[in-house]
C-alpha cells in the first residue's frame, strides 16, 4: 500500500483492500487502538475485557465473518450526557459494540492513507499528526496577516444529516472494491437501540462509529478545494469552520460559494449561527476560544464548562482533606491551561481566584465559619496563596508568565 501510495494506483481507484481489512494483523492492531481507547459495551453487552479475555479467538471469527462476507455491524447503544455548558440539555451518544469497534477500526486503518494524502492543507480535525491547535495557530497568523472580516460558518446538524448516497459515491471515486463500499454501507445502515425504541437513521453517519470521522472529511473534502482553488482562506476543523477575508465584499464572495456547495450536497447552513463578523469589533467564536480585537479569551461556553467542572470537585460539604481536594482540582487546572494558555492576560488571575475562593469556602465549613470566603476579607490573610501553595495547587497566572518566558527564549 505504502509503495502504491507513492507511485500512485491504476486509474487512481483502489481495487483490492478488504483482504487488508481482515488481516489478522490488522484486526489485532485495531483491537489494540480500540483497548487503549476502552469505553462501554454496546447492545451485546460485551465489554473491552470481556472481548479480549478470547480475543484470538473473537478476531478469528471476524476474520471469516469478512472473509465470506458474512459480517454484519449490530446496532448502536444510545446514551445521552449533559451537554457541555448546559445543565438540561444532554447530549447523545452512540455506542457500537466492541467487535464492531474493532472491524471500524481495521477499516478506517487501511482507507485513512488513500484518502489523507490529497486531503486539504486547511482541513485539521481526525487527521493524523494534526489538531486544534494547528488550526487555531494558523487562524492567528492569518489575523496577524489582515484577515480581519470573518465568514464564521456553521453546518447545521452535519453528522446527522450527510447524504449517504453522495458520501458512498465520493468514497468510490477512490475506492472499486465492492466488498468494501459494502461495508461501508452496512455502516452508515447501523440501526439505532435507544432504550426500547429502535430505528435506522435515514441519513448521516453513525454517532460513535470509529469511521465516522473520516467519513465526514471525505464529504468535506470537495469543499474545501473548491474554497482553496478560488483563492480563498479557510480554516476547518470537521465541520467547525471560518472563510478569512481582508475585506467585506471578499467575505460576501465567499458566504455565497459556501451556501451555494452546502445546498448542492444536502447540508444545511444554520441560519442565525452562520455570520459575517468583523475580527477588530464583533469578534467570532472558534474552537473554544474568542477571537476579538486582537485578543483570545476562552468563549464563555468554554468557561462555563471549566467552572461546572471545578464545582464539581469542590463542594462545601466535602469530607475530604484540602490536600485530597487539591490533588483531584490539579488536573483539570493543568488540562485546562495546556489548551487555553494563549488566552489574554487576565484570564488567568481571574480563574485562579475563583479556585481559591471555592477552596476557602470549603475552609470556612471545615473551621466551623458562616458565610462564604466572598464576604470575608480576612480569609485572604488566614489563607493567602501561600497557603495554598504549600499544599501544591496549580497556579494558572505563575504557569501563564513561565509559559510567555518560554516562548520568548
Amino acid at each position: 500500500m505504502l509503495a502504491a501510495l507513492e507511485q500512485g494506483v491504476k486509474g487512481g481507484k483502489w481495487y483490492s483492500l478488504i483482504d487488508k481489512v481482515q488481516s489478522e494483523a490488522t484486526l489485532q492492531a485495531a483491537f489494540t487502538a480500540v483497548a487503549a481507547n476502552k469505553g462501554a459495551a454496546g447492545v451485546d453487552h460485551v465489554s473491552v475485557e470481556r472481548f479480549a479475555k478470547d480475543k484470538d479467538a473473537n478476531l478469528k471469527r471476524l476474520n471469516e465473518e469478512l472473509r465470506h462476507g458474512t459480517y454484519r455491524p449490530q446496532q448502536i447503544r444510545r446514551h445521552y450526557i449533559p451537554k457541555p455548558g448546559s445543565t438540561t440539555e444532554m447530549r447523545p451518544l452512540g455506542i457500537p459494540t466492541v467487535r464492531d469497534r474493532v472491524v471500524q477500526t481495521a477499516l478506517r486503518m487501511v482507507l485513512e492513507p488513500i484518502f489523507e494524502r490529497d486531503f486539504a492543507a486547511h482541513s485539521y480535525g481526525f487527521r493524523p499528526n494534526r489538531g486544534c491547535k494547528d488550526a487555531l495557530r494558523r487562524v492567528q497568523e492569518l489575523l496577524d496577516a489582515g484577515y480581519y472580516i470573518i465568514v464564521d460558518c456553521d453546518l447545521k446538524s452535519y453528522f446527522d444529516t450527510i447524504p449517504k448516497d453522495g458520501l458512498l459515491e465520493l468514497v468510490s471515486q477512490k475506492v472499486s472494491d465492492t466488498r468494501i463500499l459494502a461495508l461501508i454501507e452496512r455502516f452508515l445502515e447501523q440501526g439505532v437501540l435507544d432504550g426500547v425504541k429502535e430505528w435506522t437513521p435515514e441519513q448521516g453517519t453513525p454517532q460513535g462509529a470509529v469511521v465516522s470521522p473520516l467519513l465526514s472529511n471525505i464529504y468535506l473534502d470537495p469543499l474545501d478545494h473548491m474554497m482553496a482553488e478560488r483563492g480563498f482562506e479557510m480554516v476547518r476543523y470537521a465541520d467547525d469552520f471560518v472563510v478569512m477575508c481582508r475585506n467585506p465584499e471578499e467575505a460576501t464572495a465567499a458566504l455565497t460559494l459556501v451556501r451555494a456547495w452546502t445546498a448542492s450536497a444536502g447540508l444545511t447552513l444554520h441560519p442565525t449561527k452562520t455570520r459575517l463578523v468583523d475580527e477588530r469589533t464583533d469578534g467570532f467564536d472558534f474552537l473554544g476560544y474568542t477571537f476579538t480585537a486582537g485578543k483570545r479569551w476562552p468563549r464563555s461556553k468554554s468557561r462555563k464548562k471549566f467552572n461546572d467542572a471545578i464545582r464539581a470537585k469542590t463542594k462545601r460539604n466535602t469530607g475530604r482533606s484540602m490536600a485530597q481536594i487539591i490533588a483531584d482540582v490539579n488536573p483539570t487546572l493543568r488540562g485546562w491551561f495546556e489548551y487555553f494558555k494563549h488566552s489574554h492576560r487576565p484570564t488567568f488571575s481571574s480563574i485562579d481566584g475563583f479556585v481559591r475562593r471555592r477552596l476557602r469556602s470549603i475552609l470556612r465549613r471545615q473551621t466551623h465559619r458562616k458565610g462564604s470566603a466572598r464576604r470575608h476579607g480576612a480569609d485572604h490573610t488566614r489563607w493567602p496563596i501561600a497557603y495554598f501553595d504549600a499544599l501544591g495547587l496549580f497556579n494558572l497566572q505563575r504557569a501563564h508568565v513561565a509559559a510567555c518566558q518560554s516562548s520568548r527564549r
